[in-house]
């Protein structure tokens, strides 16, 4: 007899995974979350003082990231690439994100490396401010070599309808403010993988690598509270010339003036070994800076004085000239 366990997907192992998954995320759990994990569905009270509520969402992973949390058998900090890659993306709009979902997929459930995965993602959750209300563990023997596992994010975000940010309000003359990042954050590691060795990559350079994505959160709600933002970038796959043209009009374009902020030796040492120009290292890589926020050049000096606050590094790094959506380095 070939039951669902020995065809490799063990139920009992997975529910006890849920129970361990629900006794993190209660630790997340915002007022206006209704009920616990466990359901078909999750349920979440929008926040009373919105008055136009306007819903945001967004969606991702973490790429190949994940294989050098598997090489250094690391799996407490992913889950905060994660949700930051989500969060990131909504609060850009002027949202504030509120719950957050995951899909954990493998192919044997290893629950000690899945909890770690979970830790990681709850410490994302804390530091955005948003709930973990539910996701799914999914065990796919055969699509998945043993342990291994992928992981994806699903996050919801609530704005004002008065106050959504889309870079409509971007002028010529603007200042353009570039918020550190803390290393390549979760872009750009296929190129990063194959230019460094195997036992580099389980060094020092691997532990710098794997460093977790910012989550910008609770530092863009708190200047967005104080001065009006024009705009920001989320400075993912594509680097400056993808992303920042996004939030631009269409009369406007970017000028960025290098050296005016702190590039953290990775990326120098990466563009070595590679041999590749600056503008593929601005396409492929953040550079340093892992958010862009366009406000008006008088609130140039306060959005530093705020960043600064929350401790995080900033800078003036260019500004906004006439031009069509485009980025000049």
């Amino acid at each position: 007899m070939i039951d669902y366990k020995k065809a490799g997907v063990d139920i009992d192992k997975g529910n006890r995974f849920v129970k361990d998954i629900a006794r993190m995320a209660a630790s997340t759990k915002r007022s206006e979350v209704m009920g616990g994990l466990g359901g078909f569905s999750s349920f979440m009270k929008i926040p009373k003082r919105y008055k136009h509520p306007i819903i945001v969402s967004s969606t991702d992973g973490v790429g190949t990231k994940l294989m050098l949390a598997e090489l250094l058998k690391k799996h407490d900090t992913i889950g905060i690439d994660l949700v930051a890659m989500c969060v990131d993306d909504i609060v850009v709009t002027g949202a504030e994100p509120i719950f957050f979902l995951d899909y954990f997929a493998t192919g044997k459930l290893n629950r000690k490396k899945a909890r770690d995965v979970v830790k990681g993602i709850v410490t994302g959750c804390k530091q955005a401010g948003c709930s973990l209300i539910g996701g799914e563990t999914a065990e796919l023997p055969g699509m998945y070599k043993g342990e291994e596992y992928d992981l994806a994010g699903f996050c919801v975000g609530v704005v004002e309808k008065d106050k959504i940010i889309d870079g409509s309000s971007v002028s010529p003359g603007d200042m353009i403010i570039g918020i550190q990042s803390s290393g390549l954050h979760s872009n750009g590691f296929s190129l990063a993988r194959k230019v460094f060795k195997r036992n580099e990559l389980k060094g020092k350079i691997g532990r710098t690598l794997l460093t977790p994505t910012i989550v910008y959160t609770k530092t863009l709600l708190k200047l967005m509270r104080n001065i009006k933002v024009k705009s920001m970038a989320h400075i993912t796959g594509g680097g400056f010339y993808d992303n920042i043209p996004r939030v631009l009009p269409s009369n406007a374009a970017a000028l960025i003036y290098k050296g005016l902020w702190h590039v953290p030796k990775i990326f120098a040492l990466i563009q070595k070994r590679a041999g590749i120009d600056d503008k593929e290292m601005y396409r492929t890589f953040n550079m340093g800076i892992g958010m862009a926020v366009v406000v008006a050049k008088k609130d140039a000096g306060k959005a530093n004085a705020i960043i600064k606050g929350c401790n995080l590094k900033s800078w003036k790094i260019g500004e906004v000239i006439k031009g069509k959506k485009e980025v000049i380095i």
